[in-house]
Parts: C-alpha cells; structure tokens; sequence
C-alpha cells in the first residue's frame, strides 16, 4: 500500500512515518523544507516537497497514494495560524485526496472536541471530523489526549535544570500515550476495515493530574520543582489534552478568531451546515 504522511517531521508524524516503514509501506511524506525532512528519506521514505495550505502543490504528492496519515498542525514557530493550517490546509488536504481517488484517511483529532466550541482549536477539529464525514472518503479519526513525550520538556528538564515549571491553578488529569503507540494505531487502522467511517479515542492506561508527574520527577531526579501558577488567559474550560500540542497562544484571546471558516456564514457544526458547500 502507498501511503502519503502529512506532518511527518512533527512528535507524532515521524513516529507514524517510522511505523509505516517498518511495516513495509510505501511511504511518501509531504514536506516543506526538505532538508529539515532528511532523516526521512535516510529512513526509507520518499520525500515530495508540498505545503497542505498551497492546493496547487498537493496533486503530485497524492497521485498514486492508497492513504493518508494526517498528522499536520499549526506550530508555535510557523508564520500561519491556526487557522490557515488546521482548517484551511485540511479542506484543501481532504479535498485533493478525494480528487485523487484515495481510499484511506487517517485524521488526528482531540478529545472531546465538540465540547468545546469557544476554544478555536477545538471548534476547528470537530469543523474537519464533520467536513471529513461529508468527503465520502473512507476515513478513520483517532482523538488523542496528551503526548507523553512532552512531558520531558514540559516538567522533567525544567526541573533538572532548577526552572520553573508552570501549571494552571486547575490540573486537569490527562491519560498520557507514547506517540509510537499512537502510530501502531494509525497505520494498524489502514489494515482494518472495520475502522472505515468510525471515529476512536486514544488515551494512556491512567490520567495523571500535573502535580502528579512533578511528584514524579522530583522523586525520580531528588530536586524540588519550583512552581508557578500564571493567571488564566480565559474561563471555563479545561483542556483535555496536553500542552505540547502546538497551539498558539493568539487563538485562546479571542473566540471570534474563527467565527466562520472560508464559506460557511454563520459557523455552525451542530448540524453540519454548510460543509458540503466549500
């Protein structure tokens, strides 16, 4: 099976790359900079250079491919926003797949993400589940919790190296996964039929609150964490998922940031309204 990654230079993206090549896919990735992306060809995979939010250069990277991993999303480094990538770059990604007779998508969403339509993030992945229903692809959608390989950045380097480490006044437990378990379900979900049109969340064996795992790693290190608590940027909302999704700090000011996407006038996912229409 030929199978197109998206985001395959991201936590996750490589892991499903790694995954795919070890089980003896093809694999094609969809990079911007190739020579960032290197470490994927020198593992076995085909480099084709593209950007999801430039339509015109997604054609050949989707011709002959199977399937798609899709494991792309904004960074905290990238000049576009939210926005840009996660909603437009994605109807463009879903739209050229169809266009180019794929018969498998794999889309990485968030826990609970229509609980949460005030947070712009989140109203955009349950936005792209719809739109994906609507594609008449055959599609599989994995909803993650946290990364646990953010962790390692998150608490136990600050704390080896006597900084601070920050968490809300409200630490909500979050089921941590390793990200190459995360990619044995991706490309296992290629293989199973029974995953086609069917949406499955993805969460470690046990939630862990913050304070949790910086009990953890001072015990395991033998230093005391130094603490801070920043105020809230907004109310109401607790996130389900971890802080390393790359999430950019603009799109939790306003609400408004994404009031309706490309045509759809008012937004409304409810009911799916207008999806069909871009």
């Amino acid at each position: 099976m030929n199978v197109l990654i998206v985001g395959a230079t991201g936590t996750l993206g490589r892991q499903v790359a790694r995954r795919a090549i070890d089980q003896h896919y093809r694999v094609r990735c969809l990079v911007r900079n190739v020579r960032k992306a290197s470490f994927l060809k020198e593992w076995g995979a085909e480099l084709v250079r593209g950007d999801i939010c430039k339509p015109e250069t997604l054609p050949a990277a989707l011709e002959g491919m199977d399937a798609v991993i899709d494991a792309a999303t904004a960074r905290a480094t990238d000049s576009l926003t939210v926005k840009q990538v996660d909603w437009e770059g994605k109807v463009n990604l879903i739209q050229g797949a169809k266009s180019a007779g794929v018969e498998r998508y794999v889309f990485f969403s968030l826990l609970e993400a229509e609980n949460y339509p005030q947070v712009p993030l989140m109203q955009i992945k349950h936005c792209t589940e719809l739109f994906l229903a609507e594609s008449e692809l055959n599609y599989t959608v994995l909803r993650l919790g946290g990364f646990m390989q953010g962790l390692i950045g998150q608490y136990a380097i600050p704390i080896l190296d006597n900084q601070a480490v920050w968490v809300t006044g409200e630490s909500t437990p979050v089921a941590y996964m390793n990200t190459q378990d995360i990619a044995k379900f991706a490309v296992r979900a290629l293989e199973v039929p029974a995953t086609s049109g069917n949406t499955y969340p993805l969460v470690g064996t046990r939630p862990w609150t913050a304070y949790e795992i910086i009990q953890l790693c001072e015990r395991l290190s033998g230093k005391d964490a130094k603490i801070s608590t920043p105020a809230p940027r907004f109310t109401g909302y607790h996130a389900p998922f971890d802080p390393v999704f790359p999430v950019e700090p603009q799109c939790f000011r306003s609400p408004s940031l994404c009031p309706g996407f490309s045509q759809w006038q008012p937004l409304n996912c409810a009911d799916g309204g207008g999806l069909s229409s871009i």
